[in-house]
């Protein structure tokens, strides 16, 4: 199962539906000049401080009152009920929609009022205007924006009289010029018919929607090439940081190609730019006729504005204040003050039952329970706009936000019960906890209904019924990607990042685009879940070059740990692309930089590619290569260029140079492969010589093998292990390093011993004792102490047993409050290099007796490179594949299989036989497979290419035997692989169930 954010933290308006709201009286004169009244539809919003506003808001709820009100000479009085934007309107934007039969309205003043705190009296604001809204008089606007000149208070005295006081508003808001240039691109068809809407955003609040009518500078508007200049007058909006532009795809020809827009700022000279460079059309490209613009230079939130808050995946919005139900959310400390919560994700998928009326359109809701009363709040999931409710035998996945309530104790699930169909066959619910790395699933077969089964709408799961299996720990990163600022450096293709770090890699992950993301000269910031592998080494960038946007600039990314603030960049400044910069290429390899200090050294390789000198050894396919080693790997590398024209010919040696990559340090194996194309494909290698020229090395990985379809065990893809890697010879006895972290806490140090004794899978050691000795003193206050100890060879260390006794073998009688508080403990096996981390952060007491410890769990595992490569030899896995007995469960698609283990992956591996019709419905198909040895098993990713009639898939099971160990990993599926069932997707990573 793959599971698919520093804190930008600005002020920036906003209207919000606040859910206190309170009376407004409008009182709005029309002027007494011809022709002044409108039948319009008028509407209002006001603006209270920092750019908070009310919704728009109709002063007519129908035709009838509109041919009523706003006539020559009028006064009409609303009561409104509005948002509550404060005490203080600093404006008001004030309009009509222009439809009617006389829609032009001249407006001389609008009075506001409203009622003080505790019935004190009231507040009347004038607003002057004095103007025209109207298309064929003035500017032609149809919308105003006005500032108080007057406030006319009445106070209700303690005698009871009415004391009235006027006053001029003191510093209002000035209206500021904004001149508007439009850049319409110069590519074919660029121009539009259409009508085109424009809405700024500052800091101090927004001008609402105003429609491009008239272009100072062309009569056509919006042509190829040209550019367009528009005066909108407003209040001043302060600092301008966005822009939304969108068109009404009317007219022949709507369709429209935006290179930038350009604001000034007439009153302030401050001029603003825009980037575009898209299309806005229903027919190109994403198929939008709306984009969200921000200035060139703006470095805050970007979140797009069409993702849900509770969408974790792409958000750029804080953990901290991420919440369904509020910004901000507190809970006291042991010592009486206030701290903020935690916030994590967490990741549910449900599956509806197939009975008749099993689906619901109601709306659902989960509630994570943790230890004691820790909580989340009630956390809605919400289906997306194009799904109405739960089908039947549907599969819906959530990503919701809530508080970290630690170890997950129970689960509660229900609905709203609102919808007509409120009758909801709950089949089976799954719960992810990504950053504890955790997936409970939970066999439900339940009604959620008040009239069927026992009448409940909400059930509460405790997560002992529920079947619990480790999917590796997820850490939260934020990531900025910086987009580069030169002509067309944005894309709408799909990108895809790999991570490599010191504990191993992740998988391929795509950047959520949410729409606005990675246009040219933008700094996009999100929140992503990345596996526990750092420190990091390097990352890989690949660019899928669909649509029509294939290109990409990548300036910079820069990973932050969200829990740790450690921060890693990875620059590049080059292009992804097959036409443009020096590279030509859509995948790019970035070393990781930590404190100015690049981990990983660019080198070149040399490749020697030795054929053997048997008949028929030589081969026309294409062949690949992917080098392995203590950095990771280095990609498929294509073997085009030798030295020799005709490649790969009986007992000949062809030289391949790959220059300018990054170095993998030590090899530990390579894999290669052909297409199978050509005349004669099938190949005999005898061995491949790779030389990193930096390091001044050579690896040899010997074959001697076919890679054939009609030939040795008939795969054309092959595992070789470095035949020069040193093979260690494992002691009994072996020395250890154990590095101790006192917390920073006052009361952390001691100044007596500390004894631990691993326990590993070979056995348990002797106590080893760590002396505070007075000559140099240990465990003090936020120190890091290191110890060396020989010992018996424990194997794998699972967990250790920590003591506190005093110095001397003094007895005492402990004060209540003597401890030594330990953060973290990190052991090393020197002669491999194996490090293995617990994360204590507790208080150990001190004690006379040695039966008074506490014990630890291994949190984190760091494998050495000489550990894994030692293990690397070839390796025969049989395969069970398992197909449903469900109908149609069966498929005529090819099925690829991808095996995962503690030593890597084996690649996909595409799973075959001659003259059989496999996977077919209730059958079993076995396949044997030789690679080198995966160490143990992870899981397994099972895909097919939705090829043939019948290519939906129901698998039931996988299982894995290794036959050097005779150990048979079983991955239960039981779920389709199919684009019309379940959830839609065609492949699956399943993980074991011991």
């Amino acid at each position: 199962m793959t599971l698919p954010v520093t804190l930008w933290i600005i002020t920036q308006p906003r209207c919000v539906c606040i859910s206190a709201v309170v009376p407004y009286e409008i009182t709005v004169y029309t002027s007494d000049i011809f022709g002044a009244g409108t039948d319009a539809d008028v509407f209002i919003v006001l603006y209270g401080r920092d750019g908070i506003c009310t919704q728009q808001k109709s002063l007519c709820v129908n035709k009838r009152e509109r041919r009523m009100y706003f006539e020559r000479n009028s006064v009409d009085q609303f009561i409104v009920e509005l948002e509550d934007i404060g005490d203080v309107i600093e404006k008001i934007r004030i309009g009509h929609n222009d439809v009617g039969v006389n829609p032009g309205w001249h407006l001389d003043r609008v009075d506001i009022r409203r009622l003080l705190p505790n019935g004190k009296g009231s507040q009347t604001v004038t607003f002057p205007c004095e103007r025209w809204l109207a298309k064929s008089e003035d500017d032609g606007e149809t919308v105003r924006e006005l500032v108080p000149s007057d406030i006319f208070t009445e106070k209700l005295t303690k005698d009871g009289t009415l004391k009235q006081i006027e006053m001029e508003v003191e510093d209002p808001l000035e209206t500021h010029t904004y001149c508007v240039s439009v850049y319409t691109g110069d590519v074919y068809g660029a121009g539009t018919d259409a009508n085109v809407f424009l809405t700024i955003y500052g800091d101090l609040g927004d001008t609402g929607e105003r429609k491009l009518s008239k272009s100072e500078t062309n009569s056509n508007k919006f042509e190829r090439g040209k550019v367009d200049k528009f005066i909108i007058e407003a209040v001043d909006l302060g600092t301008l940081y966005k822009i939304k532009i969108c068109h009404d795809n009317s007219m022949l020809s709507p369709d429209w190609y935006l290179e930038k827009v350009d604001i000034l700022n007439e009153d302030t000279e401050e001029p603003y730019t825009f980037l575009c460079e898209r299309w806005l059309s229903m027919k190109k490209e994403d198929k939008m006729i709306e984009r969200i613009l921000y200035e060139k230079d703006y470095d805050g939130d970007r979140h797009s504005q069409g993702s849900s808050s509770q969408n974790l995946l792409g958000s750029a919005l804080s953990l901290r204040s991420q919440d369904n139900n509020a910004n901000l959310r507190t809970k006291g400390s042991t010592d009486g003050s206030l701290q903020e919560e935690q916030m994590i994700p967490y990741h549910i998928t449900i599956t509806t039952g197939q009975e008749r009326d099993a689906g619901t359109e109601s709306r659902a809701y989960v509630i994570i329970m943790g230890p004691q009363k820790i909580r989340t709040e009630r956390l809605w999931l919400d289906l997306p706009k194009d799904k109405k409710g739960y089908g039947l035998g549907s599969v819906e996945k959530f990503s919701v936000v809530g508080t970290d309530v630690g170890e997950v104790k129970r689960m509660e699930l229900g609905h709203d019960g609102t919808a007509p169909e409120s009758c909801w066959l709950v089949e089976e619910i799954q719960l992810c906890v990504p950053t504890k790395g955790v997936l409970y699933t939970f066999a439900c077969k339940c009604w959620f209904a008040k009239d069927r089964g026992d009448g409940l709408s909400s059930r509460v799961f405790n997560m002992l019924d529920a079947t619990a299996i480790s999917v590796g720990q997820k850490i939260l990163y934020e990531v900025t990607v910086i987009t580069g600022d030169v002509p067309n450096g944005g894309t709408g293709a799909n990108i895809y990042m790999t991570c490599f770090g010191a504990s191993g890699y992740t998988e391929e992950m795509l950047l959520p685009k949410c729409g606005d993301r990675f246009e040219r000269g933008q700094k996009d910031t999100f929140i992503m879940e990345i596996a526990d592998i750092a420190p990091f080494k390097k990352m890989r960038i690949r660019l899928d070059a669909k649509g029509s946007r294939p290109e990409w600039y990548l300036e910079k990314i820069i990973l932050r740990n969200t829990g740790t603030d450690e921060e890693t960049s990875f620059a590049y400044g080059e292009w992804l692309s097959k036409t443009k910069g020096e590279k030509r290429t859509l995948s790019c390899e970035l070393a990781a930089v930590v404190d100015e200090e690049q981990m990983v050294e660019t080198t070149t390789y040399i490749i020697q590619v030795k054929t053997s000198d048997v008949s028929g050894a030589g081969t026309d396919a294409n062949v690949f290569l992917i080098i392995f080693g203590e950095n990771g790997d280095t990609g498929t590398l294509a073997m085009k260029q030798s030295n020799n024209s005709n490649k790969f010919e009986k007992s000949q040696l062809d030289t391949f140079r790959f220059p300018d990559m990054l170095s993998m340090g030590d090899l530990c194996k390579v894999r290669v492969w052909h297409d199978n194309s050509g005349i004669a494909p099938g190949w005999h290698l005898e061995f491949i010589d790779v030389k990193d020229e930096v390091m001044n090395k050579t690896f040899r990985f010997q074959c001697d093998r076919w890679l054939a379809k009609n030939a040795d065990d008939k795969q054309i893809s092959r595992e070789l292990a470095c035949a020069n890697n040193d093979i260690l010879d494992l002691k009994e006895r072996t020395s250890y390093e154990i590095v101790t972290v006192t917390s920073d806490r006052e009361d952390a140090e001691t100044k007596d011993n500390i004894w631990i004794v691993l326990e590993g899978k070979k056995g348990r050691s002797k106590e080893m004792l760590m002396e505070n000795s007075s000559k140099k003193r240990r465990f003090a206050q936020n120190a890091t102490d290191v110890f060396k100890f020989s010992s018996k060879n424990v194997g794998d260390i699972a967990a250790i047993c920590v003591g506190h006794c005093p110095k001397d073998g003094k007895k005492f009688s402990p004060k209540p409050d003597s401890y030594w508080h330990v953060k973290e403990i990190t052991i090393t096996e020197t002669e491999l290099g194996n490090q293995y981390i617990f994360n204590c952060n507790a208080k150990i007491p001190l004690r006379n007796k040695r039966d008074d410890y506490k014990v630890y769990e291994c949190a984190k595992i760091i494998e050495s490179f000489a550990s894994r490569a030692r293990s690397l030899v070839p390796v025969k896995y049989e395969v069970i594949i398992v197909t449903g007995f469900e109908k149609g469960a069966g498929t005529d698609a090819n099925v690829l299989l991808t095996m995962y283990g503690s030593n890597g992956d084996s690649g996909k591996l595409s799973l075959k036989q001659k003259m059989r019709n496999l996977f077919e419905r209730g059958k079993t198909n076995r396949f044997d497979i030789e690679t080198l040895d995966l160490g143990e098993m992870k899981k397994v990713r099972v895909e097919h290419d939705n090829s043939g009639l019948s290519p939906g898939w129901l698998l039931e099971r996988v299982e894995v035997t290794n036959s050097a160990t005779g150990v048979t990993t079983i991955f239960p599926c039981g779920k389709w692989l199919d684009k019309k069932r379940g959830d839609g997707e065609i492949w699956r990573e399943i993980y074991p169930v011991y």
